[in-house]
C-alpha cells in the first residue's frame, strides 16, 4: 500500500457513472513500478457539475492532472488553456495536466491507444475496411487513429448523421485522400468493426449496431471496459467473430497519460 503524505502529487479521473473506471488501478500501478509518490483517485462528476469542479481543480496546488471520461470528453476542450492541435481536431480531450499557476492543458490519446491495442492483440488495422459506432470524444478519436493507420476504408455510423458527416469532413480536411462514408447501424461489408459509442455501459443498453448482420469473418472490437463482456462482444462471439476487448486500448496509453499529467507535454505537438 503507497503512502500517502503531504508530499503526494494528486491525480483524478473525471466521469459519470464512476464505478466502472478502470485507470485509477492502472496509473497507481504505474505509479508504484516507477517509485513516484503520486496518487489517481475517482472523482465523481455530472455534467452539469463539470466546469464547477474543472474550476476548483485549477486551485489545487498538490493537483498535476487527471483524466477524462465519459461524458466529459468533448466539453472538457473548452475548460482548457491549451489543447493539442489533434485535440482541438478531433473535439475531444481524455488527459489534462495542471501546471504550476493553475493553467490547464490537454490533448487526445484515446485514438492511439486504441490502435496499439489492436496491434498488442495481433490484429493490424492497415488495409481493412472498417466500420466505426459513434461520432463522439473517442469514437472521433478513434476515426482519425484508424485513418492514420492505413485503413482502406473507414464508415462512420452514428444515430444523429449529421455528427457523423462532420466528423468525415474534419477527418477529410487533412486526410483528403481517405475512403469515408457515413454508414447506417448495419455493419455488413466490414472486416473491423468497432463500438466506438457509451451503449453497453450500463444494464438495458439498446445495441450500438445491428449484431444480427455481423459475419463470423469480422473482427468486433469495444472500447467499453466494463463489462468486459459487453452485450455487443456475447452476441459478436456467438455469431462467430473474433471478439477485442475494451481493456487494451487503456493498457496501451497508460505510460503516456501518466507523463502528459507530470508536465512532458511533446504530446501537444502530435499531428492528427
Amino acid at each position: 500500500m503507497h503512502q500517502i503524505t503531504g508530499n503526494t502529487r494528486i491525480f483524478g479521473i473525471l466521469a459519470d457513472p464512476i464505478q466502472h473506471v478502470k485507470t485509477p488501478q492502472g496509473i497507481n500501478q504505474h505509479f508504484a513500478a516507477e517509485a513516484f509518490d503520486g496518487v489517481m483517485v475517482p472523482i465523481h462528476v455530472g455534467e452539469g457539475e463539470l466546469a464547477t469542479v474543472v474550476q476548483g481543480l485549477r486551485a489545487v496546488r498538490n493537483l498535476s492532472g487527471f483524466v477524462v471520461t465519459v461524458p466529459h470528453k468533448s466539453a472538457m476542450v473548452a475548460l482548457c488553456d491549451q489543447v493539442s492541435a489533434a485535440a482541438r481536431l478531433i473535439g475531444a480531450v481524455n488527459v489534462v495536466h495542471r501546471s504550476a499557476d493553475g493553467r490547464l492543458h490537454g490533448t487526445m490519446l484515446d485514438g492511439e491507444g486504441f490502435v496499439a491495442g489492436l496491434r498488442q492483440q495481433g490484429i493490424e488495422p492497415a488495409g481493412l475496411s472498417a466500420y466505426l459506432a459513434g461520432a463522439g470524444g473517442a469514437a472521433s478519436a478513434i476515426a482519425f487513429a484508424l485513418v492514420r493507420a492505413g485503413v482502406s476504408r473507414l464508415t462512420v455510423a452514428n444515430r444523429t448523421s449529421d455528427k457523423a458527416l462532420q466528423l468525415i469532413e474534419r477527418i477529410r480536411s487533412i486526410h483528403p485522400a481517405a475512403v469515408l462514408n457515413v454508414g447506417t447501424e448495419d455493419p455488413s461489408g466490414h472486416e473491423l468493426v468497432i463500438n466506438g459509442t457509451s451503449l453497453g455501459l450500463r444494464p438495458g443498453d439498446a445495441l450500438p449496431l445491428q449484431a444480427d448482420k455481423l459475419q463470423a469473418s469480422q473482427v468486433v472490437a469495444e472500447i467499453i471496459m466494463q463489462p468486459a463482456e459487453t452485450p455487443l462482444l456475447s452476441a459478436a462471439k456467438a455469431r462467430g467473430c473474433r471478439i477485442h476487448f475494451g481493456a487494451p486500448m487503456l493498457s496501451s496509453q497508460l505510460a503516456l497519460m501518466a507523463a502528459f499529467m507530470r508536465g512532458k507535454l511533446e504530446q501537444l505537438e502530435v499531428a492528427p
